[in-house]
């Protein structure tokens, strides 16, 4: 997640974490290091900080091969345990994360790392912003493809709480509400269910992209945008489409998805009653075959214990 609206407050939390603990000691804060990587926290917090000093090295190996770029410098990992005052720096109770690029830093909210969310997959989401603001510049990597990528990296886990709603882009697909690309390219909406839309939207389009055309040609639109190209012609230079083709065909993709959906939904016990049927038939016919052989097996003893003469 990169936010703006508590930009202020975050760049001077982030100036804390870049200093010395001994700059700030009412603070109670930490710091453990590696040649690769700074983990501030709260004392409370010394076991999930060696954690990520721990899985760091793994992780950021995987996203460096996943991505085909190098991180590039030593990143900065603040561990907090107020879920109050994480929520009034993002704005929102949904988060469980954040990175400020500009500053090499990942917050993560340790109140919040319970299942599915975990260190390790929280970690390499956020780690991912970081390496793709390191390649591309600022205002070039529009948002829904920096969350989209993000969280395809981190095996399709975001940085956000979904809740009970999994079938906010089904709707839209059904209603054809999606929020443009466009919209999502600079910010993401504040408001909860666009919000929850929005990062659907930005993981179901990189997944597209990725189905349809190879991760390869995925990662050659992220090499154009490093190399200064607009978005328009990243697209069109790695897969051969325009951006407005792209999305008319993700647009599609996703209403033959529901299609199928509603389909099996409205006739699921049609089907399940003729899949039934089916293995009872196949069952019967595999008993009827064993019985034939059996009987022609009794055939064949008799005729060798009573041959004719």
């Amino acid at each position: 997640m990169r936010y703006s609206a508590f930009f202020i407050t975050l760049i001077l939390l982030a100036f804390h974490c870049l200093c010395p603990p001994c700059c700030f000691p009412q603070q109670n804060i930490e710091m453990l290091e590696t040649q690769e990587v700074m983990v501030y926290f709260a004392k409370p917090l010394e076991a999930p900080a060696r954690e990520i000093l721990s899985i760091y090295p793994k992780v950021k190996g995987e996203l460096e091969k996943m991505l085909g770029w190098q991180m590039g410098y030593r990143p900065n990992v603040l561990l907090i345990k107020d879920r109050d005052k994480f929520e009034k720096m993002t704005g929102s109770n949904l988060f469980v994360a954040m990175a400020i690029p500009q500053k090499k830093l990942v917050i993560i909210d340790y109140s919040r790392m319970i299942q599915p969310f975990t260190l390790r997959t929280t970690l390499k989401h956020e780690l991912c912003h970081l390496i793709l603001h390191h390649h591309i510049k600022d205002g070039a990597l529009p948002r829904w493809l920096d969350e989209g990528v993000a969280q395809w990296a981190s095996d399709g886990m975001g940085e956000i709480i979904m809740k009970s709603d999994r079938f906010i882009l089904n709707r839209a697909a059904l209603t054809h509400r999606y929020i443009p690309l466009e919209d999502l390219s600079h910010y993401f909406p504040r408001d909860e269910n666009a919000l929850l839309l929005a990062y659907e939207e930005g993981k179901s389009i990189v997944e597209y992209i990725i189905g349809e055309y190879g991760t390869r040609r995925m990662l050659q639109v992220l090499y154009d945008l490093e190399d200064d190209q607009d978005l328009n012609t990243a697209i069109s230079n790695g897969l051969f489409i325009s951006l407005h083709e792209l999305e008319a065909q993700w647009h599609k993709h996703l209403k033959q998805q529901i299609s199928w959906l509603l389909f099996l939904n409205a006739y699921f016990y049609q089907i399940l009653f003729f899949l039934t049927a089916l293995l009872l038939a196949v069952v019967g016919s595999a008993k009827l075959l064993k019985r034939r052989r059996d009987r022609l097996n009794e055939y064949e003893e008799d005729d060798e214990e009573n041959p004719s003469v």
